[in-house]
């Protein structure tokens, strides 16, 4: 890699959105934030947590000295049982998800095959995308984080995770296009859904998002003599072929300080593998990536007073193509 990457980001926690965090990203020549509410069993909670917190002035002020810096912002979020609130299953257990017992059930996501609830999903996006406006068109909104509960009724069957996620991220886009028409949104490759869709069409204005959430952190990518890395990296090519490079964004895990605490608090200190960003780096740059973010949460405040600040200037670096002598 010879050059910066056009997009430059990190993906945050909303309550680590400070301005001591725009200073360090301004320092790191680093051009965007995504929020990040915390997902799990808790998803819908915390994304009402993050509307309820974007409508503060406190928010509304840091998001416009964001902008003076030239930092771009986004939400990413796992949205669909905000979407689909599970109180709804006692109404209409149709619009959710079958198990392998044949049996309907609340708990994650929904049913792909049901126009029902596609159509009440599509109507909440539009809300959603007008509660949570920060002036962009593309998004990042997701279904809900769990391995292993495709919709297994008799339609739904028929399709791979893969499927039954685009069938859903097609109907998120066109909830969004009532907001805002020119809206895009991404397919994230991820999980149980990292091979690309075979049986059902993205829309125009779907693109990628690569998140190689199983790989092994301590190893690049690209490692031949990982198989981990491997069964990661393998649907790549096609992924591309399917939603093409144009736009397309990598999100990473060099700098998850959560993931490498456990998901618990205290934080603990943050190492980054150089070595392995930097060959991953290459990989991407090779595939015509141009958007590179890495989940970067738990390094806020109480990161800095344990630990001091942590080694975002050198991420950026490495994204800029500095090298360290």
């Amino acid at each position: 890699m010879k050059a910066a990457f056009p997009l430059r980001g990190l993906a945050i926690h909303p309550e680590e959105f400070d301005r001591e965090m725009l200073e360090m990203c301004t320092r790191a020549k680093l051009n965007h934030l995504s929020l990040h509410p915390v997902g799990g069993s808790g998803a819908a909670q915390s994304l009402e947590d993050a509307i309820a917190a974007h409508m503060l002035p406190e928010s509304r002020a840091l998001r416009l000295e964001a902008s003076a810096r030239g930092i771009g912002l986004a939400y990413e979020a796992h949205v669909l049982s905000w979407l689909l609130p599970r109180s709804l299953f006692d109404r209409h257990p149709e619009w959710f998800r079958m198990d392998e017992r044949g049996e309907r059930v609340r708990e994650v996501n929904l049913c792909a095959s049901c126009e029902e609830a596609l159509a009440y999903v599509a109507g909440r996006m539009e809300w959603l995308a007008r509660l949570l406006d920060v002036g962009q068109s593309r998004y990042f909104y997701w279904l809900d984080d769990a391995a292993g509960t495709p919709c297994r009724c008799p339609d739904c069957r028929r399709l791979s995770p893969s499927d039954q996620q685009m069938r859903v991220v097609n109907a998120m886009l066109t909830g969004l296009r009532r907001a805002n028409p020119a809206a895009q949104l991404c397919y994230l490759a991820y999980g149980d859904a990292l091979e690309p869709p075979r049986r059902v069409e993205p829309l125009p204005g779907v693109f990628l998002e690569y998140a190689p959430f199983r790989r092994d952190f301590t190893r690049p990518l690209a490692d031949p003599d990982c198989a981990q890395n491997r069964r990661e990296i393998e649907p790549l090519r096609d992924l591309l072929a399917c939603f093409g490079a144009k736009g397309a964004r990598v999100l990473e895990y060099w700098m998850d300080n959560s993931l490498y605490s456990g998901w618990k608090k205290p934080p603990k200190p943050l190492a980054l593998a150089e070595d392995v960003m930097a060959a991953d780096l290459e990989l991407y740059d090779s595939l015509g990536f141009q958007e590179i973010v890495s989940f970067g949460c738990y390094l806020g405040a109480d990161y800095r007073a344990l630990y001091g600040d942590p080694p975002i200037k050198r991420y950026g670096d490495l994204l800029y193509g500095v090298v360290r002598e």
